[in-house]
């Protein structure tokens, strides 16, 4: 009897998907002239089950663990099987002891571009390249992991964003723009390799450190906008080093409005320095930070 309820138990957990990501994924096809829309409709529902589905990390979590993510695909032209758009990727994470979600990423890729049959399997390889449809989606899902994971603990996102650089890296070999060098500045081979080198350490020393701040906040309001306002501060450091570099306007991409809520409400801090250096390394946002109220 012990034996069969033990091959019980094992086969029910042989059964559990191990799913990471919690994402809604949207296609939108306002810009095409005459869509198909039930091409559309399977690809939406394959992607949301590829991203949903697929075993990421090899980690089991509750449905209440997974991390809260979106992908809004624009599409602005579509011949026959080639489709050429943009990619929004946005992810949050539950701040401890509370209901609030804290942005992590928020991305626009302007370089999507894809072949896409209706009903082809979408199969995840980190060695080989299937499609450019397939990379782009799990590059970013690793980016996600990646960054929600460094602001738990500081470089706990290594593992996922080395697979990221490593898809990114494979995904050269199909021709498609975003994975180069040579394409631009700002593009997924700047994202990842930023993301992980070295000179930009401060950047992802100041999401570890801020976030810490975010999950004191229910215990200690003044304090936790201190450890905050000096996770912010590290920024001006980098920013010394690397003015205006492409993956510090990521961050503030998705803790801009964040940072201005913070620092209007609750018990007030000094922020005169700080409301300088958030002028000085992100001054595209210089009409939010004079909107802070302290």
């Amino acid at each position: 009897m012990n034996k069969i309820v033990t091959l019980l138990v094992f086969l029910s957990f042989g059964f559990v998907q191990a799913q990471q990501l919690n994402c809604t994924v949207t296609i939108n096809t306002e810009r095409l002239t005459n869509p198909n829309n039930q091409v559309f409709k399977t690809l939406q529902t394959s992607l949301a089950e590829f991203v949903n589905k697929t075993d990421w990390t090899g980690s089991v979590l509750k449905q209440n663990e997974r991390i809260n993510c979106s992908m809004y695909i624009t599409l602005s032209s579509n011949s026959s099987d080639q489709f050429t758009g943009t990619i929004q990727v946005q992810s949050s994470r539950l701040i401890f002891n509370s209901t609030y979600s804290s942005p992590v990423l928020n991305y626009n890729d302007k370089d999507f571009n894809f072949r896409y049959t209706e009903y082809e399997p979408l199969l995840f390889n980190p060695n080989t390249y299937d499609s450019n449809l397939v990379s782009v989606i799990s590059f970013y899902c690793y980016m996600i992991l990646g960054m929600d994971a460094d602001t738990f603990q500081m470089g706990a996102g290594n593992p996922y964003l080395q697979t990221a650089q490593n898809i990114a890296n494979v995904a050269q070999q199909g021709g498609f723009k975003g994975w180069n060098q040579s394409d631009g500045l700002q593009n997924r081979y700047y994202l990842i390799n930023d993301m992980i080198a070295p000179t930009y350490s401060d950047l992802r020393q100041t999401t570890y450190a801020y976030h810490t701040g975010l999950d004191a906040m229910t215990m200690d309001q003044k304090a936790a906008k201190e450890k905050i306002k000096n996770a912010l501060l590290l920024i001006g450091k980098l920013n010394s080093v690397k003015p205006n570099a492409f993956i510090t306007r990521v961050f503030f991409d998705a803790k801009s409005d964040e940072i201005v809520s913070i620092f209007s409400g609750g018990p007030s801090i000094p922020i005169t320095d700080l409301t300088d250096v958030l002028n000085k390394v992100s001054p595209l946002n210089s009409t939010k930070w004079s909107q802070i109220k302290y």
